[in-house]
């Protein structure tokens, strides 16, 4: 007869006293994307037992190439709504809670107040970026951040280091210049590739520091960003 405990596989892996941990933890995950939305779902199947997810973005049609919720039947849908439907679906007994909006600001540092065991960063906006790793740091929260998964194609390049020795990364090359303005050189985990972007997949619509771009992506690179993001969590929850 099979089993009736969803996570026997990972209570094999990692033992009962650690799916526990898990299941004790809160975990914050910003920005639900092609690498948020990824990072919150593996860490509602490792057994998180309670998330907030942020985004207040729709999902839509240029999404359908990597984004986990972008579906035909989700199109022009809140995207924290249908990931919320899912993780329920994965688990109706996770706690969660959806936060519909860009968060910026008071905002920020009022959902911050909530005594997180980690912060998952999957904004790919440079200033709400900068502010929401600033404030974790400030009230001591312990985050991950993924940096630019766009204009790469080879998997086999991506890895997790400090901030400080991250590089190939204009996405990263910002973060740090911004962060050095406020006090922070090191001191979190980022995902990134250390390939380098190519240039011919990157179309500048409004230039400048913040510039906007239109980033040219394949279906599995922001996946496994989403994927590395929540395998530091689970790794560092389950640390003695």
């Amino acid at each position: 007869m099979a089993s009736e405990n969803w996570q026997e596989r990972t209570e094999l892996l990692i033992g009962k006293d650690k799916i526990e941990k898990l299941a004790n933890s809160h975990v914050l995950v910003v920005g639900l994307g092609g690498v948020g939305a990824y990072a919150a779902e593996s860490l509602c199947r490792a057994g998180i037992g309670e998330l907030t997810i942020v985004d207040g973005d729709n999902i839509n049609l240029s999404n359908k190439n990597r984004q986990l919720i972008a579906l035909e039947s989700t199109l022009y849908k809140p995207k924290a709504e249908m990931l919320g439907n899912r993780l329920l679906d994965i688990n109706p007994n996770l706690k969660l809670n959806i936060i519909q909006e860009y968060i910026k600001d008071d905002r920020m540092i009022e959902i911050l107040d909530k005594p997180f065991d980690y912060v998952v960063d999957a904004i790919d906006t440079l200033s709400p970026k900068v502010y929401l790793i600033y404030h974790s740091i400030q009230k001591g929260l312990r985050i991950v951040s993924s940096l630019g998964s766009g204009a790469r194609i080879d998997p086999t390049k991506i890895t997790i280091k400090d901030i400080s020795k991250s590089y190939n990364c204009r996405l990263g090359f910002l973060l740090r210049k911004r962060l050095r303005k406020l006090g922070v050189n090191k001191g979190f985990k980022v995902v990134f590739s250390e390939d380098k972007a190519d240039e011919t997949a990157v179309v500048v619509d409004e230039p400048g520091e913040n510039k906007k771009s239109t980033v040219g992506t394949i279906s599995y690179m922001p996946p496994i960003y989403g994927c590395f993001c929540a395998s530091v969590v689970i790794r560092n929850l389950i640390e003695k």
